[in-house]
């Protein structure tokens, strides 16, 4: 058995079958599914190779689940604009703003849940209260989505060479200022993401 801190490693095989190590059986991926909502930590490897495999195994479990009845909980719009990032100057920043709003959405939902406990039972007028914290979710969805619009106005790509003519060319002067105002305008998007990260710890 791993050590309590330690994950789980699970071990895929050639024919597909995955292997428990930490209980000594053989599991399914809804059982990785049930796993992950416990909220026990482990790693998938090839059990031929020793390589980690848990991101593609991850993302087949969330195909699984997509493609059951009344589980979808990924929008086609989103599944669109996901796909365009692939390969484009934004998808080095599109992990940590994922990241960072399931953590918002996290500290909040647990709220919601203690408050859709406590609220079983009561009259109409407690229940509008949990409204509430659908509300602060919304509030922070738009700010991240805010800053999400900065950090991609900050990495827009420059015009393509020959779109504007070379008259037009920036002198080498202006061009070696224009660096250190990037800078300072990721600098800028950085401190905005501490600071709410600093919020959301307090909210906790």
């Amino acid at each position: 058995m791993a050590a309590k801190d330690d994950p789980i490693v699970i071990k895929k095989y050639a024919n597909r079958r995955l292997y428990n190590t930490g209980t000594s059986t053989y599991v399914t991926l809804e059982d990785l599914a049930e796993m992950v909502k416990k909220g026990e930590e482990f790693t998938v490897q090839d059990a031929k190779t020793g390589d980690d495999i848990t991101h593609p195994v991850l993302t087949q479990i969330i195909f699984e689940l997509e493609n059951k009845d009344g589980q979808n909980m990924l929008p086609i719009p989103f599944l669109r604009q996901l796909i365009a990032y692939y390969g484009d100057q934004m998808q080095m920043i599109v992990p940590s703003f994922l990241e960072q709003s399931m953590m918002a959405f996290s500290k909040e939902q647990e709220r919601f849940r203690e408050q859709m406990k406590g609220a079983i039972g009561k009259s109409p007028l407690d229940m509008m209260k949990i409204t509430t914290p659908i509300k602060a979710l919304e509030e922070q969805t738009r700010r991240n989505m805010e800053m999400f619009q900065n950090a991609m106005r900050l990495f827009t790509p420059f015009p393509p060479a020959g779109s504007a003519p070379a008259a037009a060319a920036p002198a080498p002067e202006p061009a070696r200022k224009e660096a250190p105002e990037k800078s300072d305008d990721l600098q800028d998007l950085k401190e905005q993401i501490a600071a709410m990260q600093r919020k959301l710890d307090t909210m906790s």
